[in-house]
């Protein structure tokens, strides 16, 4: 495990640099680990230490951890297909053409401006999401990332099992991994903070994510909160063992390639970034980001992975400078990966 060692320095220099207040990471290969803690868990109002176990706003890995394994076996159990229309679950949506494979993959082109969305009540910012959305020239030409996507979903899934969607994620991907620190309703004095915001203040506890905060437990997209153990268990489980059994091999199989219906290949599985190995045998990984500055990059071949758990956003939300580190990590990660 040795060879890592550049990416570990890039993973650390995000602490000295100032970059992040503080990180949680893990890297792996089978049974053959490196973790670190280290910095600090907020710089405001006061500097706090960064502890081991602390759960993140995991953001967008929302989708991936929860959203996408619950869309899963909902497929496998015959209660949706892939390409059925999304009108066929969401009435209230008036195109008939985008399918639940492009939700996930983000080739929907479901787009559109809701005025003042960050103040409406639940029900109308779900109700102006449905309605006041159209699909647009990208549908099954273009990826475009969007959290419509997986709001879509989430709805999909409490219109088939009449209930909130994270209560679903609940109780058929959290309690059966045994991820006993991931949860939607955390205790704020176990949590990493994230942004301060004229209108919030120190947000701690509570989601980021402003449509998450309205929507609460009816949101798909974001919301989990969860420990660098809980993802560890995840990622072992994913691809070690199909996540306990919840998920068959034709699943996971189409985790790690192209499910877009653009012709050619593609970046996008279900849910999942595609990122091409480098080395003799190709094949793909899988990885996701998360706006609080969280990832997760898998490799299926190697059982080999990385978690990096991060509250960029603290105390602002303003921070190039993570991005563009992450993106060199993600390739030092690649490229000593092989070695």
């Amino acid at each position: 495990m040795k060879k890592y060692s550049h990416t570990i320095a890039q993973l650390e220099s995000m602490v000295d640099t100032g970059t992040v207040p503080g990180i949680s990471y893990l890297i792996f290969e089978g049974g053959e680990e490196i973790r670190q803690v280290r910095g600090l868990s907020q710089t405001r109002p006061f500097p706090e230490h960064l502890e081991p176990g602390m759960k993140y706003d995991l953001a967008s890995l929302t989708k991936v951890i929860g959203t996408v394994p619950v869309i899963a076996m909902l497929k496998q159990e015959g209660k949706l297909d892939l390409d059925d229309p999304v009108k066929q679950f969401l009435p209230e949506f008036s195109d008939d053409r985008p399918t639940v494979r492009n939700l996930l993959t983000h080739t929907s082109g479901i787009a559109g401006y809701i005025p003042h969305r960050d103040e409406l009540p639940a029900d109308q910012l779900k109700q102006a999401f449905l309605t006041q959305m159209s699909v647009n020239s990208a549908f099954n030409r273009q990826i475009r990332y969007a959290d419509v996507n997986y709001l879509y979903l989430g709805w999909i899934i409490e219109a088939i099992c009449d209930k909130p969607v994270q209560e679903v994620i609940t109780e058929r991907v959290l309690w059966p991994l045994g991820m006993d620190g991931a949860t939607f309703a955390p205790d704020p004095a176990d949590c990493v903070p994230t942004e301060v915001q004229s209108k919030r203040g120190l947000i701690r506890g509570t989601v980021h994510d402003p449509k998450a905060y309205i929507l609460g437990e009816h949101c798909g997209c974001a919301g989990m909160f969860a420990t660098l153990d809980d993802l560890a268990k995840y990622c072992h489980t994913l691809i070690e063992d199909r996540l306990g059994g919840l998920l068959t091999k034709e699943t996971i199989d189409e985790f790690f390639s192209d499910q877009t219906p653009i012709p050619g290949e593609h970046s996008r599985s279900l849910g999942w970034k595609l990122l091409h190995s480098r080395g003799d045998a190709p094949h793909y990984l899988i990885s996701h980001t998360g706006f609080t500055g969280t990832w997760l990059i898998l490799d299926r071949e190697r059982d080999a992975g990385m978690v990096v758990l991060t509250n960029r956003v603290h105390p602002t939300a303003k921070n190039q400078k993570y991005l563009d580190m992450r993106d060199e990590i993600f390739a030092t990660y690649l490229n000593e990966l092989e070695n």
